[in-house]
């Protein structure tokens, strides 16, 4: 090393290991969070197809979006699970390491030989992460689950949508992304509380518990009122002006959440005796006169374009947003400074962009994520150097089906 540089680590959670046990979406988001962290992931899946995502189109040189988009920095292993020697296998890799990550129903662990009794006994010190839709206890736990129907029964699709209309689902899947926010934090805590006991624990994640939670004051809302919030569009049951208005070429997000707010607002629109009209001079008064609010601002709107719009609000400092489309979103001067497309070599793509990790740190140097493998890329690297096996070893479980 030159000039006392210290050598670059793979993150925070360098050294931790990470069995990951999850396919399609809210398990590999979890996994995907630890390995932006630094952690490393061994990611096990089925002989045939793989994780059900690599299956999903559409597809480059056969291999799926899908899968790309959340198994970036991770290694492939192929094993059959339904084979003893396949569960013997993971039960030993299990043993070697700090974290599990599953997100089968609840039971399916305990039937294969690998459910959180059976792996503690054998390793203390292992966290163990189970992901469902509606956790290890209650009436659903058995019942299978779809982000759709977490956003159903958690009350977050009926929210959604505009006034009138029949509600819509989120365009993000939250349902099941939020696994991948709860799961994470879930074993960060308990890392940090194996310091001290030294043993690990069990962790139960649910999708549905992870909504509830999301619904924030909307939940308060409806407590306090007695009555379900309604669908508002892109509005807010309580701000106005909050919400999409429309310009002479496209639409243009506007957020007014204090009375400083529409004091600027209403300068902006060159209007500034608005901001002392008794009709909308407190917040309340303004959510009362919603109709006459927006159609006073979409009227200054609607005859300028975007850019002006954007120009104006910027100077006179109203939170405001155009409405970006993915493509323009990820290569916006703000996603560009902060990083958050990078180019990785993949093994069979070549070189492609994916999205980087979302989160920083100070004096980050970090190298940039490795590519998402392709199906059992890691097979014979994880069982020769963290099991011990031989080649010979290697190829006889993989003549018998048991590795690929």
């Amino acid at each position: 090393m030159e000039g006392g540089d210290k050598p670059a680590r793979a993150g925070l959670l360098e050294g931790i290991r990470v069995l990951d046990l999850t396919r399609v979406l809210a398990g590999p988001a979890a996994s995907l969070a630890l390995a932006d962290l630094g952690a490393e992931i061994i990611k096990v899946e089925p002989p045939g197809a793989g994780d059900e995502t690599r299956t999903f189109p559409p597809f480059r040189e056969g291999e799926s979006h899908y899968y790309l988009s959340v198994n970036r920095g991770k290694k492939s292993i192929v094993v059959d699970l339904k084979s003893d020697a396949g569960v013997a296998l993971v039960r030993d890799l299990a043993s070697r390491c700090d974290i599990l990550i599953e997100n089968y129903r609840p039971g399916v662990m305990d039937r294969l030989g690998l459910g959180y009794e059976t792996l503690s006994a054998d390793n203390p010190r292992l966290i163990y992460c189970a992901i469902s839709g509606f956790g290890m206890s209650g009436p659903l736990r058995d019942r299978p689950s779809f982000d759709i129907v977490l956003q159903a029964l958690s009350g977050a699709l009926s929210v959604n949508g505009e006034p009138g209309r029949m509600p819509t689902r989120l365009g993000i899947p939250l349902g099941d992304l939020v696994g991948g926010i709860n799961g994470p934090i879930g074993i960060l805590a308990a890392l940090y509380e194996r310091t001290i006991t030294g043993r690990g624990r069990l962790i139960d994640v649910s999708l549905l518990d992870g909504m509830l939670g999301m619904l924030g004051y909307l939940a308060q809302l409806a407590f306090f009122t007695g009555e379900d919030p309604q669908p508002q569009g892109s509005q807010h049951p309580n701000l106005v002006p909050y919400g999409s208005f429309p310009a002479r070429d496209g639409s243009i997000i506007v957020a007014c959440l204090t009375n400083s707010f529409w004091e600027r607002i209403c300068a902006a629109l060159d209007r500034p005796e608005l901001s002392s009209d008794p009709r909308f001079d407190t917040i309340e008064k303004r959510r009362d006169n919603r109709a006459q609010v927006n159609e006073i601002v979409a009227a200054f709107t609607r005859e300028k374009s975007v850019q002006q719009l954007v120009e104006l609000f910027t100077g006179h400092q109203v939170p405001h947003a155009p409405i970006l489309g993915i493509r323009d979103a990820l290569a916006q001067p703000q996603a560009v400074a902060r990083e958050m497309v990078v180019e990785v070599d993949h093994q069979k793509l070549g070189r492609i962009p994916i999205v980087n990790r979302s989160i920083k740190f100070s004096d980050d140097q970090r190298p940039p994520p490795q590519a998402p493998p392709v199906l059992g890329q890691h097979t014979d690297e994880v069982l020769r150097d963290i099991l011990g096996l031989s080649d010979g070893q290697i190829d006889t479980l993989r003549a018998s089906g048991v590795v690929g």
